[in-house]
This record gives structure tokens, C-alpha cells and sequence, in this order.
């Protein structure tokens, strides 16, 4: 793809996205149902696609160049086809987040002021290598009013070409205008992308910690992100013993790659004695690969169970396969802050009964899901009630935490007036604003004009 090539897409993006800015919700919503029936009458294409993809990831394990758990992401099968459509179906079901009115003044007689939700524009999605993460993505960008340029993994080409000429043509069917969504396939095009201030306008990247700092500190355009998912389990002493075994087993073992599966294990030196032995089992069972620190490795070593010294280093790597990094803290003051110095705001979960030392936890952990007796793989778009995601963010201003349909929305003030001058409010005889709240929404006003 030439530079020419790049920069037409973005402009036709740029046009495709005032026309959907102003697109009734039932278009919208009969385009994405549309898609989502297209997906599944397509099931065989997409996994012919997507063993084209697993070959080649074979090759590359073998290489040494990616590790398993991420190719295990690589994978479709008849089910996960199933997931991906009932997904967008759900996104088509949600309210529309565009044109909505969030606050509403009588400035004066004949002098209106309302706050709307509407449309980013032109949105760069760049992700990681998981087929399902363009049809999240694309559907919850539309339903939104913006229109989307998506560059994928090179691991999962073939499939996301599959699924993106499959949504493309069912979005045009239906009326969605040209350019609405496009695939962009060559790397070197990010850097571009990256220089395309004024033209595109939010850019989404999921991918590795150092992936999304690159993108974070080369571009102007606003980032909408997390650089890593370094999330923790704490153990309580209050913890109830069978809920931790299961809880730590679920939140290491059952989605390692997973950006909100446990990276830490941090337990109460109350009970790590009497616990720590058999949370370890389960885990190490499963194959997982336990570090420890010093006190942790004594009361592993005493039980027969294989550990490894930690290193200062372990405690803010995200390892996305199966270690687990696994130390002993004198309870939650240290825990908090321990998880505060070398998390990343991403999910925190604390398991315990005693409901004082919860609420402190999660009112002092600084992350954008904090969890109480729960795994951390439950910090997710979908699972949230929100259709899907587009990522998860751990920003804290505009969306933070998996971010739906509302992180891809911002706003803008309407004023509607009759005639009015400042001039007329400032001074010995100023006319006083009467500020007095407004039900109506500003296409009511115009209706009665």
C-alpha cells in the first residue's frame, strides 16, 4: 500500500463517517444484524481462512517466534463463530449512544443550550492477533456513528480478510456508505496513521505493553488504551479457602494470554501457611510455573511443591503465558500498596469476608475494575453487559476499564437562539441568565420553530 493508497482510505473514512454521524439508529442496527447472519452463513469461509493463519503460526512457534498461549487465540472454531455473531447481534440490540441529551438550560427567554452525544469520526483500530477482536471492534464503532480503520496482526491476516469482506458487504447492502469500515494491511501504514492529525480522530490499540507506549508516545491524536494487564488476586485472611483455590485456578489457568487473567498472587501472611500450599497445588496441577518470593518458596519447598525464586522484576511483567509470580504480604495495607506501585490500574480482585478490609481494598486499589471474590477474567466488554469491546482503558479520563459504545462517543454544546447579543448581559443594565433546567432535547426546539 502506497502512502497515496493510505491517505485516500482515510479520506474516504473521513467522508463515510459525517454521513454516519447522521444515520438513523434502525439502519445502523438492521446493517449490523445483517452482518451478524452473514458471519455465520460464512462459518466455512472464515475457518478455511483461519487454518491458513493457524499454519503459518505452527511455523512460527516452531520458530520460536510466538509463544502458545497467543496461538491459541489464533483459533476459530464453530462455536466461536457462533459467539462472534450473537456478539454483534447484542451490540445491534443496545441503545444508540448518538444524539443523546446530557444536560439542557434555559440560558434565557428564546436562548437554549444543550449538551449532546455524538460521534469521534474517524477511528484507527489497531489490535493484536485474535480474529474475534475486528468484529468487536467494527460492530461497536458503527453502532456509534464513526467510521473505523482496522489494522490487525499480521498472525491472523487471513481471517480478519475473511470476516472484514464479509461485514464490509453486508454494511453496504444495508445502506452503510463506502469507506465505513476498511482494512489496512500493511504495517509500515501505522506510522502513517500515527501522523494523521485532523483526519483521524481516536486511536484504539490492543497489543503488547511496549506495542501501545510506542503508539502513545509518537502520535498527537488522543490514545484510547492500556500499556499492559499486570492484574492481582489478593488473599485474605478472611479468605474462604475452597473460594480462593477456585477463584486463583480460573483467573491464571483458564485464559492465560488474556490481558485480565491474574499475572500476581499476593496472600495475607495469616493464612499462607495454612492456604498458600494448596492454591499452589491446583495451580501447579495445571501446569502453571510458580515464582516466588522468599517466604513464599520456604512454605512451597516444605510442602513438596516446585517453585522458583522471584525476581524484583517479576513483579511488573505481564506474563502471558503460565507463571505466576507469587508473594507474601502482611495484609491489605501492604497488598494495596504493593498492587498501587507495580500494577497497572488494569483489574484488581481481593478475595475475603471480613467487609471492612474488602471495601478498603477496593476503594484504595487505583484500578479501572476492582473485584471482590471473583476472577479477574470477568473485567471484559461483553461480560460487563456491553456488547462487546473495543479494548480496555486504563486512562481515567474520557472511558476507563473495558471500554463499549460509551468510550466512542464524545460531545457538543447546541446553543439556539433568537436574536441574542453578550452585550446585552454585561454591564450596569445586564440583563441576569435565568439558567432553569430543560426536559426537552433540542430537536424538539426546532420542531416548534
Amino acid at each position: 500500500m502506497t502512502d497515496l493508497d493510505l491517505y485516500s482510505q482515510v479520506i474516504q473514512a473521513k467522508k463515510a463517517s459525517l454521513e454516519l454521524a447522521n444515520m438513523p439508529r434502525e439502519v445502523k442496527d438492521r446493517a449490523l444484524r445483517t452482518a451478524a447472519k452473514a458471519i455465520t452463513e460464512n462459518k466455512e469461509a472464515i475457518l478455511r481462512a483461519n487454518r491458513v493463519d493457524l499454519e503459518a503460526g505452527e511455523s512460527l512457534l516452531k520458530e520460536g517466534k510466538i509463544i502458545k498461549p497467543l496461538l491459541d487465540r489464533l483459533k476459530l472454531d464453530g462455536s466461536k463463530i457462533e459467539e462472534i455473531s450473537k456478539m454483534v447481534e447484542k451490540v445491534a440490540d443496545l441503545e444508540d449512544p448518538v444524539g443523546k441529551n446530557l444536560y439542557s438550560i434555559k440560558m434565557d427567554e428564546g436562548l437554549e443550550l444543550y449538551k449532546v452525544t455524538v460521534p469521534f469520526g474517524v477511528i484507527a483500530a489497531i489490535f493484536e492477533s485474535r480474529p474475534d477482536a475486528l468484529p468487536q471492534i467494527a460492530s461497536l464503532c458503527i453502532k456509534a456513528g464513526n467510521a473505523v480503520l482496522l489494522k490487525g496482526g499480521s498472525e491472523a491476516k487471513s481471517s480478519n480478510a475473511a470476516l472484514f469482506s464479509i461485514m464490509r458487504d453486508a454494511f453496504l447492502s444495508e445502506g452503510l456508505p463506502a469507506g465505513c469500515i476498511q482494512l489496512v494491511e500493511d504495517r509500515r501504514a501505522i506510522n502513517e496513521i500515527l501522523k494523521m492529525e485532523g483526519l483521524v480522530d481516536l486511536i484504539i490499540p490492543r497489543g503488547s505493553n511496549e506495542f501501545v507506549r510506542y503508539i502513545q508516545e509518537n502520535t498527537r491524536i488522543p490514545v484510547l488504551g492500556h500499556s499492559s494487564g499486570i492484574c492481582h488476586v489478593y488473599v485474605d485472611r478472611s479468605a474462604d479457602k475452597r473460594k480462593a483455590i477456585e477463584i486463583c485456578h480460573d483467573a491464571r489457568v483458564q485464559y492465560p494470554a488474556a490481558c485480565n487473567s491474574m499475572k500476581i498472587l499476593l496472600i495475607d501472611r495469616a493464612v499462607a501457611k495454612s492456604m498458600l500450599p494448596e492454591i499452589a497445588k491446583r495451580l501447579v496441577d495445571s501446569k502453571v510455573k510458580i515464582k516466588g518470593c522468599p517466604e513464599t518458596l520456604e512454605i512451597l519447598n516444605a510442602s513438596g511443591i516446585p517453585a522458583e525464586p522471584a525476581t524484583e522484576e517479576d513483579w511488573s511483567t505481564e506474563y502471558l503465558d503460565l507463571v505466576l509470580p507469587v508473594k507474601v504480604v502482611n495484609g491489605v495495607d501492604e497488598a494495596i500498596n504493593h498492587i498501587n506501585k507495580y500494577g497497572s490500574h488494569h483489574t484488581d480482585s481481593i478475595i475475603g469476608e471480613d467487609l471492612h478490609v474488602v471495601r478498603k481494598f477496593l476503594t484504595m486499589v487505583d484500578s479501572s475494575t476492582v473485584i471482590h471474590n471473583a476472577s479477574t477474567r470477568f473485567s471484559d466488554g461483553y461480560r460487563y453487559g456491553l456488547g462487546a469491546e473495543v479494548g480496555i482503558s486504563t486512562n481515567k479520563i474520557h472511558a476507563r476499564g473495558p471500554v463499549g459504545l460509551e468510550g466512542l462517543i464524545t460531545t457538543k454544546y447546541i446553543l439556539l437562539g433568537s436574536g441574542q447579543k453578550v452585550s446585552d448581559y454585561i454591564g450596569k443594565m445586564a440583563k441576569p441568565f435565568l439558567h432553569k433546567k430543560l426536559e426537552n432535547a433540542w430537536t424538539e426546539r426546532l420542531g416548534r420553530v
